[in-house]
């Protein structure tokens, strides 16, 4: 089996919502991701923190340190799963009944296993 890494994308806004909707939309990811759980098909994931975060690269030598994700993006990453799939399209099955999609879109990698140098 391989590994899968699934993205969830959206515009990070949401409209304004009761305490009880917001609660039913988190009981649908969790049922979701139980259900792949139960399937032995999820081996992990999380909820991203909302409009925080750190972008790091390296300019002349030296790390430099941003805060990030930026408010002009048009998607923000709001949480990931890893999965396990023969191919592409039994992932894509997997994911095709995510509530992800009343919010924006899910993006699917295949993790490329990286050598044990032990």
């Amino acid at each position: 089996m391989a590994k899968f890494m699934v993205m969830a994308r959206d515009s990070g806004e949401y409209p304004d919502m009761s305490p009880e909707e917001i609660q039913g939309i988190i009981q649908r990811y969790m049922d979701w991701s139980e259900r792949l759980r139960r399937d032995g098909r999820m081996l992990g994931g999380e909820k991203l923190g909302d409009g925080e975060g750190r972008v790091v690269r390296r300019e002349a030598g030296a790390l430099v340190v941003s805060d990030g994700p930026y408010a002009e993006s048009k998607e923000v990453l709001g949480g990931f799963w890893i999965i396990e799939a023969a191919d592409y399209e039994e992932a894509v099955r997997q994911v095709s009944d995510s509530p992800h999609f009343d919010f924006g879109t899910l993006e699917v990698r295949r993790v490329e296993e990286m050598g044990d140098d032990s």
